[in-house]
Parts: C-alpha cells; sequence; structure tokens
C-alpha cells in the first residue's frame, strides 16, 4: 500500500497552512490556518473493508516544567511520546483521497464536534466517516478559554521553546472489518487498539515542524 500527500514531502516540512500555529515574533506564537493536509493512498490489498488513518507526533515532551516558558528550553534529551493529532476511521474503500482542508479549517476554540461525520464520495456514495477526540482536549483541559472535545484533525503546536523538531506521523491502515468496534467518543490510543487483529496493510508517511526559529534555520 502507498501513502502520499501534495501538501509536504515525505520526510518534508509540514506547510504552516496544516499547523495548528506559527511563529509570531511578538508573542512567539500565534494560531495557523490549521488545514488537515492532503493525503491520496493506491494499491489497497485485496480484502479490505475499510481504512483508518492515524497522525501523532512522536516527540511531545513528556515532562511540561519548561515548556513554552521564558527562559527555558525544552531539552533534546527530554524523554518524548506519543500526541495523538488525528484520528479517522470507517474510511470506504472507494475514497482514495482527501483534499487539503476538506475535514478541517481554522483552529476551533473549544473544538470541532464529532464523531460522525457526512461525508459523499465522488461517485455520490453518502457514508458516515467517524473521528476520534485528539491529544488537545487534555492539553487545554485546564485553559477556559480553550477546553473542550477536540474531534478531528489539529495540526502541530509544538513548544516554541523545544530544542527538538518534532515528526508527525501519517499511518493509513488496512481493514478486513467495515466498521471500527468502538462506539461514541474515542481516542487514538484506543482506535489503534481496536485495530489490532484486523490490519491487512499498512503505508506511512511523516513530516516535521518546529515553532523555534533557531531550529526551523537547520531545516530550511
Amino acid at each position: 500500500m502507498k501513502l502520499w500527500s501534495d501538501s509536504f514531502n515525505d520526510g518534508g516540512i509540514i506547510p504552516p497552512d496544516c499547523a495548528f500555529a506559527v511563529i509570531d515574533p511578538v508573542t512567539h506564537v500565534r494560531f495557523a490556518p490549521n488545514r488537515n493536509p492532503h493525503l491520496a493512498w493506491d494499491d489497497v490489498p485485496a480484502g479490505t473493508e475499510s481504512l483508518v488513518l492515524l497522525c501523532r507526533d512522536i516527540d511531545a515532551p513528556t515532562i511540561g516544567t519548561d515548556v513554552n516558558k521564558e527562559g527555558h528550553v525544552v531539552a533534546l534529551e527530554l524523554p518524548r511520546a506519543d500526541f495523538y493529532h488525528w484520528t479517522l476511521v470507517d474510511i470506504p474503500v472507494a475514497l482514495r483521497s482527501l483534499g487539503q482542508g476538506l475535514l478541517s479549517e481554522l483552529v476551533t476554540p473549544h473544538g470541532k464536534p464529532g464523531p460522525l461525520v457526512p461525508f459523499t464520495i465522488k461517485n455520490g456514495t453518502e457514508h458516515q466517516l467517524r473521528q476520534g477526540v485528539n491529544d488537545y482536549t487534555s492539553w487545554f483541559a485546564s485553559d477556559p478559554d480553550m477546553a473542550g472535545e477536540y474531534y478531528g484533525y489539529d495540526g502541530p503546536c509544538p513548544p516554541w521553546n523545544d530544542q527538538r523538531a518534532h515528526a508527525y506521523i501519517f499511518t493509513l491502515y488496512a481493514l478486513d472489518i467495515p466498521r471500527l468496534p468502538l462506539e461514541g467518543r474515542f481516542t487514538g490510543p484506543e482506535a489503534r487498539l481496536a485495530i489490532r487483529g484486523h490490519i491487512l496493510d499498512e503505508a506511512q508517511i511523516f513530516g516535521v515542524y518546529s515553532l523555534n526559529p533557531d531550529v526551523v534555520t537547520t531545516l530550511t
């Protein structure tokens, strides 16, 4: 199975249009267009009943003591963990691409609704995709201006003082079941657990992103 994007090259920089935040010279960061990237796939194996798409940042700091604090840095050697940015399930086999901005446009304080996403394929067939809550749900839990259930895609917003460029992995799974066996609200890790034993094939690409001007200069 193959997966690619017209929004960024595999291993390249994720464009600001697909990020949650961009660099601001005065305030460090500001909201970005937050569009989901274009993704397309091919060579889906025979017997596939549905697809699942996950996007996770594998470089999220496990300790937040120094995150986004003046005079501090998030050190390279700090232990890291996954931060889920997108969980899209029940993707029909007939669908072979998602356009940039199709399922996410701009930052939505308190989060976009979900999990159901009414969707019409080019042949006119209506289908209901489902999206899980991403990890901004827990990140903003104590912020009254932003707290809420963040369904669907919300793009990169790594700490602006992080010395490490973050890697964002997009993985597409071909499953032997037509519907993921999860009901109601679900998370990326829950979806990842639910697909075990049902994966026929998978493909992935990754992009990198930073809000630290010193790190950005090393990427370009």
